[in-house]
């Protein structure tokens, strides 16, 4: 008799590990779906360097649940070589599907043919790749950086119309090699090189974070004997700078007109407060859209390969009216 209720017990025990390695920790076993029809995701995130990001990641996180999802999530705290590693870990568990924000544009092939040897399909999120193999990857989901940079320019331009003096302009740009701050820097150029009183006098990487941002905008209050805009490609670093020029004694939105992207809640709060002057949207929500994907990769549907966002722009007023309803 004893002999019975532990083999049952055994039974038992053995059918608790093998719910638990279909559920999908960090150490879940070889098979992404664990045998049936749910679906793994394996997750690299850039990190978590501004607020924009972290809620991307809530969205991401918030949306695999909601859709049934097993996600294992990685933060590459802003190294490529994490990410690599992260991605090569997600080959050798076998998951279903790759996604991920890369860090910088650049070398990204190698890992990627390793993916697609291994016949998972990759979708890339908020941020492209400069590969010129598209078969690498299934879909890229995001924002087009260079359109923000246009709207940035187009707001500058519009309002110094009509107007002869010079527009002494500094630029916070965000992680060198990243998509969104090569490309929200071009776009912004190609907009204000039509009128040669634009002129960007000092342009310094910020990191997309806060402090940076201060600390680079106090080197340019330090550098630059006349200040007109300042054009920051995420409001992290834009919030920061308003410090730096607060503690030079200046008024942010009055003395020195500030154009920043993003659109998360603390930079709509500065935008109401006249801190900022105008805002580009480039919404961080893109959960929900990407687990849509990700059934569709998995289920062998065709997809686009370009995937926009759709997204606004917010001056002083329009802040004021949708920050109560904001939701990141």
């Amino acid at each position: 008799m004893l002999k019975k209720w532990s083999a049952a017990v055994l039974a038992g025990a053995l059918a608790v590990g093998a719910l638990a390695g279909c559920g999908g920790g960090d150490d879940a076993g070889s098979s992404g779906g664990g045998g049936d029809d749910k679906i793994t995701m394996g997750f690299s995130q850039v990190g978590a360097e501004s607020g924009w990001r972290t809620a991307n990641t809530k969205s991401i996180q918030e949306s695999a649940a909601a859709a049934g999802i097993d996600l294992k999530f990685s933060d590459a705290q802003g190294k490529q070589e994490n990410q690599i590693k992260a991605i090569r870990s997600f080959i050798a568990q076998r998951v279903d599907v790759i996604a991920f924000s890369p860090v910088v544009e650049s070398g990204w092939d190698t890992v990627l043919k390793e993916a697609k040897d291994a016949n998972i399909p990759v979708i890339l999120t908020d941020r492209s790749v400069d590969s010129q193999d598209k078969t690498l990857y299934k879909t890229f989901i995001g924002s087009d950086f260079v359109l923000e940079g246009k709207k940035a320019g187009e707001w500058l331009v519009k309002e110094y119309e009509g107007k002869s003096d010079p527009v002494n302009i500094v630029e916070l740009q965000g992680t060198p090699g990243a998509a969104p701050a090569n490309d929200r820097k071009a776009g912004f150029a190609e907009v204000i090189k039509a009128d040669p009183k634009f002129k960007i006098v000092a342009s310094q990487t910020g990191q997309f974070t806060r402090t940076d941002g201060k600390e680079v905008m106090e080197a340019f209050l330090k550098s630059q004997p006349k200040i007109d805009v300042l054009y920051a490609h995420n409001d992290d670093m834009g919030l920061g700078a308003i410090e730096a020029i607060e503690a030079a004694g200046k008024k942010p939105g009055t003395d020195i007109k500030i154009i920043t992207v993003d659109a998360v809640k603390d930079g709509m709060t500065a935008l109401a407060a006249g801190k900022i002057n105008y805002i580009v949207e480039c919404s961080p929500l893109l959960g929900p859209q990407l687990m849509d994907l990700a059934k569709k990769v998995k289920a062998g549907e065709t997809v686009e390969q370009r995937v926009l966002t759709q997204e606004t722009t917010f001056t002083q007023e329009q802040a004021k009216t949708a920050l109560p309803d904001r939701k990141y």
